[in-house]
């Protein structure tokens, strides 16, 4: 959980220094967060086409691992749906927080910069906090709901940050599985968002 408490311990940073008076007040914050959305595009991009292991699992993928990021996708954006009825946001700006998928880092600066700071707030807590719950959950999931369940909850941080649970709860069958559901979703992430923020 350090890369997640970093990035929390980052946003709180930034959060005093916004309320504080010491930056200046010309800093241009819109066109810093516009660079670092295309920063972390291009580094998203290089990080899916460097991985080793891309090419091998495309090769020898299996259509029926498929369906696992469908089901994540289709489960995710139904629950966000069901919510979104008894929240004061539209269902495209719901569906666009739910779109994150836990890839909080990027979906919040993304939200931030199309549809402002407060749904880009909601999306950051709301993607740590599925993160989160994957991490302490993952072992009560994949009893109560099948090896699969801890995959499903953990969105796109199933290649990196909850897959060392996700393996101790589900088991190391469940490694491929895993990391191309996650592969899946942080290239189809981009084009959820934008659709969404294009509704919004």
């Amino acid at each position: 959980m350090n890369g997640t408490l970093t990035i929390l311990g980052c946003f709180l940073v930034g959060i005093v220094l916004g309320w504080s008076t010491w930056l200046p007040e010309n800093l241009a914050i819109d066109e810093a967060s516009l660079g670092a959305l295309y920063v972390l595009m291009l580094l998203v991009g290089i990080s899916i086409g460097a991985d080793g292991r891309l090419r091998e699992m495309l090769r020898t993928l299996h259509p029926r691992v498929l369906l696992v990021p469908v089901c994540t996708v289709i489960g995710t954006f139904v629950g966000v749906a069901a919510v979104s009825i008894f929240l004061p946001y539209s269902l495209a700006e719901c569906l666009a927080v739910g779109a994150g998928f836990g890839y909080y880092s990027f979906s919040s600066i993304f939200i931030t910069q199309y549809r402002g700071v407060e749904l880009g707030t909601i999306a950051l807590m709301s993607n740590i906090i599925r993160e989160v719950i994957t991490l302490l959950g993952a072992v009560w999931l994949a009893r109560c709901y099948g090896a699969l369940a801890p995959i499903c909850a953990g969105g796109s941080t199933t290649m990196d940050t909850t897959l060392p649970v996700i393996i101790r709860a589900s088991g190391k069958d469940m490694l491929f599985t895993a990391i191309v559901h996650a592969l899946v979703l942080d290239l189809t992430i981009p084009f959820w968002l934008l659709l969404f923020c294009s509704f919004a």
